[in-house]
């Protein structure tokens, strides 16, 4: 076995579970057997990690060789340690009937239903893998349902294999010729599902051409099939190998029937089996010494002389040494170390264990890099105009532009997207299970019926990130949050022009006129316009086909019609009736009808929407952004009704209530609302203090960039509103986090195109070019259960490479827009 870079060879002792992780270890391998919980995003099933890489996934029983999200998926049940056999035993089934025609995402699972067992066993150097079922399958599925593993591609592009005489390169795009099987989808299920509302036809296109609902019919034919299956075998850190015992081993490219596929290593489950259906040996190599290298994470954007400034630096947890830190200049002749100290040890955190490098006390401007032993971080600016150009600006100077719905949007030579979505929008069948979270119900809950054309909603709105749906929470949310800053920052920048009677947006060609005024204007365009068209919210406009709504490209191009829903929320109508109110406030001189138009919405949603049970913190939001707009004494005393649900939930409505407090001049409130405060500061004190990164990191199945900048938004208000009480340094934490300092090996700043190194393939319109949009936020960094953060440079990947709206770039370039301010001294 080669050696790697430890200090000394360690004792090789095969694949050990290890109780306290939940995983085989050895050394610097991992295999994991269903610790995770997304398997539509390639995030779950039986998982290898080498040397500090994701190399394989999904290791599990599924309908076709090479699925995509939109296939069955397993449910998972119990999964047991047993430690006497050093094994992971999971049991699972189909279908899972939740999603059968229903949920968020509803699939279509064929008639099928059985449950399995997944054993994985440590042997000694291999880990090996038994699929056990609980009856034979019939025969209509032979050839289709298997044992899949899942090749991460991005890794892989250009590398080799060996499938026992035969060998191949792995190529950058899917290559023919194709292979015509009969689809699952002629043999749909039905599992006594009364409840479920996803209309079958509606869903598979009719099976009329292609459609990602099918996918299965086509595939690519196998680059090889054989019994003994080596990946990467020039590679000692990267080499692992497949023997099959009993079925066929078939290397796929799952990139044949879905853009976003994987390359597939194939097993079909054998005709008449159950006990020992599939058995796997897998044999990754082992370099015996290799340890994580360490990574020093910094701000890919740099820091201003007033602000603190720390350098965080990740171990592997076997690290015993030390190495020396140092800050260096770089300067015109080179380098020239400046600071130098001792790492201040943090401690453990997921897998590893870290340090910390203060170097706050260097204020003079230039270009540095922090060094400690053998690895290096980017190198970044120290300035007192870090944050005046390149930082927040991109989000108004590309990405709202380039997401603006209902425009032709050109940069000079280059058009981003036609107009499009020009005959918005026909009323949604009722009853209806959609997808993407879409559900009409029994009624449109309007004069429209369905099918009807509903006028006024082919204006404004922006693209939710990589779709092409208008949600309400993400049109209105983004406005609210441009609007707040506006108000905080007093934002004044013009490099675009935007024409709403002309339908055209120009990038960088001035017009005289506030980009972030227009950009909250387009917004509210679209939300007012929906309202007075209703006489309600729509709950949402999407495309009415699926394979539209997987659409890549020009917006422009896409030819069906879109749906508007409508929905019966209390929460959301009224949490959107906050979002207008501020909104109406930044748009006062701008546009003094829109405003008032706004206004009037805010005031009737208010009225008229009922705010008890879970809708009672919206409308406490909605009634202090109504306030802050009106002044009236109907508002300040709904808050006062409310004080002490407002203390009692002053975590979730602190940082709102804090502007409306000091409006309301009322001296019992502000007593009992500002005794509750230093509790909540003690409450940021305690999640701060869980990461040496001085923020929470707490990522459900997307990263948790995201919520770390709202979190880090939220708190801005808390502080400008009681600075005595509430410190600014968790604002430039989140904001150092998004800029390049977080977990894994992944440093780059989550903000595409700001900062030295940056997400520059993120999961946007453009996505199938492997290119950005600048200005637009990653999610970031996520969790590969239980302890593996992990950020790949692949567009495919929304839950750690997706932009968003109602958030993301918004609360980002709030917060970089607050590090300017309080480093400016004009806070």
């Amino acid at each position: 076995m080669e050696k790697g870079n430890g200090p000394a060879a360690a004792e090789n002792k095969g694949f050990n579970l290890n109780r306290a992780t939940g995983y085989f270890e050895n050394q610097g391998v991992n295999v994991m057997a269903f610790d995770d919980i997304y398997p539509e995003g390639h995030q779950s099933g039986v998982s290898i990690l080498m040397h500090g890489n994701r190399v394989a996934t999904n290791g599990d029983i599924r309908f076709e060789q090479t699925p995509g999200q939109w296939q069955p998926v397993p449910k998972q049940g119990k999964r047991e340690l047993d430690e006497a056999a050093n094994a992971i035993v999971t049991s699972l089934g189909f279908p899972d009937k939740s999603k059968h025609l229903k949920g968020f995402n509803p699939m279509v699972y064929p008639e099928f239903e059985f449950n399995y067992n997944v054993i994985v066993q440590g042997e000694g150097p291999s880990v090996k893998v038994t699929v056990d079922l609980d009856r034979p399958i019939p025969d209509r599925f032979v050839g289709k349902i298997s044992f899949n593993l899942e090749l991460f591609p991005g890794a892989l592009f250009g590398k080799p294999w060996i499938m026992d005489n035969q060998s191949g390169i792995f190529p950058e795009q899917p290559n023919g010729p194709v292979l015509s099987l009969p689809s699952n989808h002629a043999h749909p299920g039905s599992f006594g599902e009364p409840d479920a509302k996803a209309d079958l036809q509606r869903l598979t296109g009719g099976n009329k051409g292609y459609n990602p609902m099918i996918a299965d019919d086509l595939v690519a034919q196998p680059y090889a099939v054989g019994k003994r299956f080596t990946v990467r075998p020039e590679d000692p850190y990267n080499r692992f190998t497949i023997e099959s015992k009993g079925a066929e081993l078939k290397l796929y490219d799952g990139r044949m029937n879905h853009n976003n596929g994987w390359f597939v290593i194939s097993s079909e489950v054998p005709a008449g089996a159950t006990g020992h259906a599939i058995e796997w040996i897998i044999t990754p190599n082992v370099v015996e010494d290799w340890l994580a290298p360490a990574v020093v994470q910094t701000s890919q954007v740099g820091y201003h002389p007033g602000q603190s400034k720390t350098a965080i630096i990740e171990l592997d947890q076997r690290e015993s040494k030390r190495e020396k830190l140092s800050l260096f200049r770089i300067t015109e002749f080179g380098e020239k170390e400046v600071f130098s100290a001792a790492g201040e040890e943090w401690g453990p955190f997921l897998r590893y264990r870290y340090l910390k490098f203060d170097f706050t006390d260097i204020r003079e401007e230039g270009l540095y890099k922090v060094q400690y032993g053998s690895s290096s971080s980017s190198i970044f600016r120290i300035a007192g105009d870090i944050y005046d150009r390149g930082v927040w600006q991109p989000v108004l100077e590309y990405f709202l532009p380039v997401q603006m719905c209902h425009m032709r949007v050109s940069e000079k030579y280059r058009v981003w997207h036609g107009d499009c979505h020009e005959h918005d929008a026909r009323m949604a069948p009722t009853n209806l299970n959609h997808f993407d979270g879409y559900e009409q119900g029994a009624s449109t809950l309007t004069d429209y019926k369905p099918g009807d054309f509903v006028p006024g909603l082919n204006v404004g709105g922006w693209h939710d990130a990589g779709d092409f749906d208008l949600r309400i929470e993400s049109q209105s949310g983004e406005f609210y949050t441009l609007a707040l800053a506006y108000e905080s920052f007093n934002v004044y920048y013009d490099a675009t022009t935007i024409d709403q009677d002309k339908r055209i947006v120009e990038i960088h060609q001035p017009d005289g006129k506030n980009d972030i005024l227009q950009q909250i204007e387009h917004g509210v365009l679209s939300v007012v316009g929906g309202y007075r068209a209703l006489g309600r919210l729509y709950r949402g406009i999407i495309e009415n086909d699926l394979r539209q709504y997987v659409h890549l490209g020009d917006s422009a191009s896409m030819d069906s019609e879109r749906w508007v829903f409508t929905e019966d929320n209390p929460p959301r109508e009224l949490t959107t009736a906050a979002h207008l109110a501020a909104a109406s406030r930044a748009l006062l001189d701008f546009n003094p009808v829109l405003s008032q138009q706004a206004l009037q919405a805010a005031a009737e949603l208010f009225k008229m929407t009922d705010g008890t049970g879970n809708a009672r913190t919206a409308k406490v939001h909605a009634a202090a952004e109504l306030f802050l707009t009106t002044g009236e004494d109907a508002y300040k005393s709904h808050l006062l009704s409310e004080t002490d649900f407002i203390v009692q939930s002053i975590d979730q409505v602190g940082w709102f209530i804090a502007r409306a407090e000091k409006a309301m001049n009322d001296a019992g409130f502000t007593q009992k609302f500002c005794y509750a405060l230093p509790a909540l500061k003690e409450q940021f004190a305690l999640q701060s203090a869980e990461t040496p990164y001085g923020i929470p990191y707490r990522p459900h199945i997307w990263g948790a960039g995201w919520g770390i900048q709202q979190q880090g938004y939220e708190y801005y208000f808390l502080h400008r509103a009681y600075p005595d009480i509430f410190e600014s340094e968790l604002i430039f934490n989140a904001l150092n986090f998004v800029l390049g300092c977080h977990p894994g090996a992944n440093t780059m700043s989550f903000a595409s195109g700001v900062g030295a190194n940056s997400a520059t393939v993120g999961y946007g319109l453009n996505r199938a070019d492997w290119s950005y949009i600048p200005g637009g936020v990653i999610s970031g960094t996520a969790l590969i259960r239980p302890d593996f953060p992990e950020l790949l440079v692949f567009p495919y990947l929304w839950q750690q490479v997706e932009y968003v709206l109602g958030g993301g770039s918004s609360h980002f370039m709030f917060i970089a827009l607050a590090a300017q301010q309080l480093t400016s001294g004009k806070s």
